[in-house]
């Protein structure tokens, strides 16, 4: 081997030890440290392969949020970690309507299933 491609190596070497490092520094490679390798929702085991299918969940939905003792975090599969975001999703839509029993649609149609109920009630007369 010549004295350049030692220099290759060594380089390439390098390189890979900073990106492993790097990689270990990461929230999720910190949270696989921390914590089982097993999905807090399901209760499923990853390993092997199958641990890329193993996400971290932000509780707070704050990326930033990292705390080093992994507080702010739990590992749930694809699934459940998908599952999670859509119903905070659907929980964002409904805290977006208004309050009460009508609902408006974006056509500004309000529609409340006891509207004239009061009138219909007061007519009626007790037997």
């Amino acid at each position: 081997m010549s004295t350049k491609e030692g220099k290759n190596v060594k380089q390439i070497l390098s390189e890979v030890r900073s990106i492993q490092k790097s990689r270990e520094n990461t929230y999720r490679e910190q949270a696989l440290k921390l914590f089982p390798w097993i999905c807090g929702k399901c209760g499923r085991e990853f390993s092997g392969k199958r641990l890329r299918e193993l996400t971290v969940h932000h509780k707070d939905h704050n990326h930033d949020n990292n705390p080093p003792d992994g507080s702010n975090w739990e590992l749930l599969c694809l699934y459940c970690h998908d599952n999670e975001h859509s119903r905070n999703e659907v929980a964002d839509i409904y805290d977006n309507t208004s309050s009460g029993n009508s609902t408006e649609h974006d056509d500004g149609f309000v529609q409340n299933p006891f509207a004239g109920l009061a009138d219909l009630l007061k007519d009626k007369k007790p037997e």
